[in-house]
C-alpha cells in the first residue's frame, strides 16, 4: 500500500497519542497529561504525517524558527511499519519545510541510535539538556 505524507494542522490529540504509543516513543511521552500533548500539538511549527490508508504510520513532529535551527522532537514510525523508509521520509518532508540555511536537530530515542548514521545524520558531541526539576548551580 502507498504512504502519503501530509503536513498538518488539525491532528487530534488522540490520533497523535495512538501512533506514539504504536511507536514505543510514548514510553518517553508525557502521554497521560492530555493537557501536555494537546500543548505539544499546538505549539508545533512542523507535524508531517505518514499514512497508509486511513492509518497513520508515522509522525514527525518539529518546533523551528526556520532559518537556523529546527528541532524535530518526535519522530516516530508504528513498529509494524518500520524498515519501510518511513522515517527517513518523514525527515525530508519535514527539511523541505525549513529555510535552505535550517539545520535539523533531535535526540534520539536508546532504540534508535544507529538508525540516524545509517540514513545520514551526524552524531554531536556536545548536546547538553536540563530536566525541568533540575536548577542551574
Amino acid at each position: 500500500m502507498e504512504t502519503k505524507y501530509k503536513l498538518h494542522t488539525d491532528l487530534r490529540v488522540a490520533e497523535f497519542i495512538d501512533i506514539l504509543e504504536r511507536s514505543t516513543l510514548s514510553e518517553r511521552r508525557p502521554v497521560h497529561d492530555l493537557n501536555a500533548m494537546q500543548g505539544m500539538l499546538d505549539k508545533a511549527d512542523i507535524i508531517i504525517t505518514a499514512s497508509q490508508g486511513d492509518k497513520i504510520v508515522g509522525i514527525a513532529r518539529s518546533v523551528s524558527d526556520f532559518n537556523y535551527c529546527c528541532y524535530l522532537s518526535d519522530l516516530a514510525v508504528d513498529t509494524a511499519y518500520q524498515g519501510q523508509g518511513i522515517g527517513k521520509e518523514l525527515i525530508n518532508k519535514t527539511q523541505k519545510e525549513l529555510g535552505e540555511h535550517c539545520t535539523l536537530i533531535l535526540i534520539s530515542a536508546p532504540a534508535a541510535v544507529n538508525y540516524y548514521p545509517k540514513i545520514g545524520l551526524t552524531k554531536h558531541q556536545s548536546t547538553w539538556t536540563l530536566a525541568r526539576d533540575t536548577r542551574l548551580s
